[in-house]
């Protein structure tokens, strides 16, 4: 009887059919579906860090922060090229050099 009481999972799974409805997996595959559409850029033919969800332009960012500009558009040079796509405070910038 005491074992029966204190029992977590008996009480969990009896619970999970209850509280969860039928429709609720639907309608979570289709939040991570349009998720997955809203975060979606189409890939850019001019070389530079990847979008990955934001989080390539926040390293971006932090970098000419943390090197400066023109220590952080040197590392990009070497990195990527004469033509080059960073963000630089959310905003989509070229860095053209030679």
């Amino acid at each position: 009887m005491v074992l029966e009481t204190l029992n977590v999972m008996q009480y969990l799974t009896s619970l999970v059919p209850d509280v969860m409805p039928v429709a609720t997996v639907p309608i979570l595959l289709l939040m991570c579906f349009l998720f997955l559409i809203w975060n979606h850029e189409e890939t850019s033919s001019i070389p530079g860090p990847g979008y990955c969800m934001g989080i390539g332009p926040l390293i971006s960012h932090g970098r000419f922060l943390w090197m400066g500009v023109g220590n952080a558009c040197n590392y990009y040079n070497k990195t990527y090229g004469e033509f080059v796509r960073v963000w630089i405070s959310g905003e989509e910038t070229f860095i053209i050099s030679k």
